[in-house]
């Protein structure tokens, strides 16, 4: 006789789980507001788990990954994620048009952060600027594990062991231009779509209920590795090769930590060739602060260099009135990040605590004073920009 079906109280049980994370957080938890963030955390990882939830590899469709909605694991505020579930031993065709993005890239990898997924590595990145683009940036990219006689557009290898692909489309102008445009079809065998029997439909959910266990987990245990190097405003150097990084960029990766009438001075030099950088600020569960709504991040194209060709940036609660502040979104500590891609160098960024009151005296005469006003001004067009991009 088969197992039962599972009840609504069973899922509730095995959602109930992740409630043994908290002892992942500063002092277990004992922070209440840090413990409703957590709780929060936990409701996001089922939002963004149910896109992927039902994923067929048969009928493949590039979903969001995360956004300003879902802004878990430090995601970039200046890349656009989308993901399609695959099976690497079938041929997919990737289509559309490139737009006007910085660039565009397809990550293939053996596994993901999808429901149905398990973690695995990168296996290639594919820069649809090396591909064959039509007048209007058409492109037609067949993926498969042996190369056809005839191919209507490029070809790519396709590892048997693939099971996601992952498209970022960088923007330093956000809502400028159009965004890529992509579909995905696997093109080896019909279209046959299928209903799901009472079995599998449980099983999936059995692994959304479980999901905030493993996707809060990786980003809770990220920040306790932190914390346990003491990388309190200082950085460390990684490149997450492997790990869901982009391929050919540096991460400078830390904590910060603001006292009472102090503010952080970021400062770094810049590379001499670099096809893109940013930095931005997380909150100390790893989710990236609201860049809808605040100045949490800066990339190469909003920042201003001063006439030394530095680049500073000063994290403060209350806006200091300089045109690179990070906002960090209310926390008195949380993450920093600052990304290098492409770069023929890879300079080490500074944190240094100030008294807010000595700011101007650690800053190039010439920084300009951003008014109240035009803070406003800045901050709707960041708004727009935002929304103008292609999230959902």
């Amino acid at each position: 006789m088969a197992d039962p079906l599972p009840e609504w109280r069973d899922y509730l049980a095995r959602l109930g789980g992740a409630e043994a994370l908290l002892e992942l957080l500063p002092d277990d938890g004992a922070d209440p507001a840090l413990r409703q963030e957590a709780y929060r955390l936990f409701f996001l990882s089922l939002s963004a788990g149910f896109l992927t939830t039902f994923a067929d590899p048969d009928l493949p469709d590039f979903v969001p990954g995360v956004n300003t909605a879902m802004n878990a694991s430090s995601a970039n505020p200046d890349f656009v994620y989308s993901q399609a579930t695959v099976d690497g031993r079938g041929a997919y065709r990737i289509s559309g048009r490139r737009g006007d993005a910085l660039f565009v890239l397809i990550d293939i990898a053996a596994g993901g952060l999808g429901v149905m997924d398990e973690l695995g590595p990168s296996l290639g990145t594919i820069d649809i600027d090396t591909l064959t683009l039509g007048p209007c940036g058409e492109f037609d990219l067949l993926l498969s594990t042996e190369q056809p006689d005839v191919v209507a557009g490029d070809w790519g290898p396709l590892d048997p062991s693939a099971r996601t692909i992952v498209v970022r489309q960088a923007a330093y102008d956000w809502g400028a231009g159009e965004e890529a445009r992509l579909a995905i079809e696997r093109v080896d065998r019909p279209i046959a779509p299928r209903r799901f029997s009472a079995e599998q439909t449980a099983a999936r959910l059995q692994r959304l209920a479980g999901h905030p266990q493993r996707y809060a987990a990786l980003w809770l245990r990220h920040m306790q590795g932190q914390r346990q190097k003491g990388l309190v405003n200082r950085f460390e150097h990684d490149d997450w090769a492997g790990r869901g990084g982009v391929s050919g960029q540096h991460y400078f990766q830390g904590l910060f930590r603001l006292e009472p009438g102090h503010v952080l001075l970021l400062e770094t030099e810049l590379p001499g060739q670099v096809r893109y950088w940013n930095v931005q600020l997380s909150d100390p569960l790893w989710n990236s602060v609201d860049w809808l709504n605040r100045q949490g991040s800066l990339n190469g194209g909003q920042a201003r260099l001063d006439g030394d060709g530095r680049f500073r940036a000063v994290i403060a609660l209350e806006d200091p009135g300089v045109p690179n502040w990070l906002d960090p979104g209310g926390w008195t500590n949380g993450a920093i990040k600052l990304r290098w891609t492409e770069a023929d160098s890879a300079p080490v960024p500074t944190l240094t605590p100030i008294p807010l009151k000595a700011l101007r005296a650690h800053l190039p005469a010439d920084t300009p004073h951003v008014s109240p006003a035009r803070r406003d001004d800045a901050l709707r067009a960041r708004r727009r920009g935002v929304q103008f991009r292609r999230r959902w």
